[in-house]
């Protein structure tokens, strides 16, 4: 039985290794070789230049979504994990769904909920916290004219009644 744990536990850990990217390089690593690494990406948006922006979320479990960046010469130009303070304050009053999504990447859609009564669209993702702690953080849309209203994060444990464990070594 020992065996079969330890199989079973050096599988999920291999199966885990293209979780965040390592091992590409920017200007070296292709767009097949991103694919290969790190599995189909859920979004993809076409860049003028002949590019291409890819996400890869990592939820709802996960903390992170990665943004891979492909040049027009199909290279590698970035990978960046976007679930973090940084890329938050990006969204801003009055952006489109649209705007936020190639910021973030898709919101968890089980977490996704349509308030009639504000007339509020709410995405919601997981990342960890500059506390280590598991937290949320939201982007508020006008049902109407599908903008950004606001945004607001708050830990998880805010939520539960036993808090939920840290994040363990994420990154922000």
């Amino acid at each position: 039985m020992k065996t079969l744990i330890t199989l079973i536990f050096a599988l999920v850990i291999a199966g885990c290794a293209s979780y965040d990217g390592r091992g590409l390089k920017p200007g070296v690593s292709s767009r097949e070789d991103v694919i290969q690494l790190m599995g189909e990406p859920a979004m993809r948006w076409q860049e003028p230049d002949g590019g291409q922006l890819l996400a890869f979320p990592r939820g709802p479990a996960g903390f992170n979504t990665y943004m891979v960046t492909i040049a027009g010469n199909g290279l590698m130009s970035s990978l960046q994990a976007v679930l973090n303070t940084k890329h938050f304050a990006l969204i801003r009053e009055g952006m489109t769904e649209e705007q936020v999504l190639r910021i973030l990447g898709p919101s968890t859609p089980q977490w996704t909920v349509f308030f009639d009564r504000q007339n509020e669209l709410v995405w919601e993702w997981r990342f960890c916290n500059a506390w280590n702690e598991p937290s949320r953080f939201d982007v508020l849309f006008d049902g109407t004219t599908k903008r950004v209203r606001t945004t607001q994060s708050y830990p998880e444990s805010m939520t539960m009644l036993v808090p939920p464990p840290p994040c363990g070594n994420q990154t922000q």
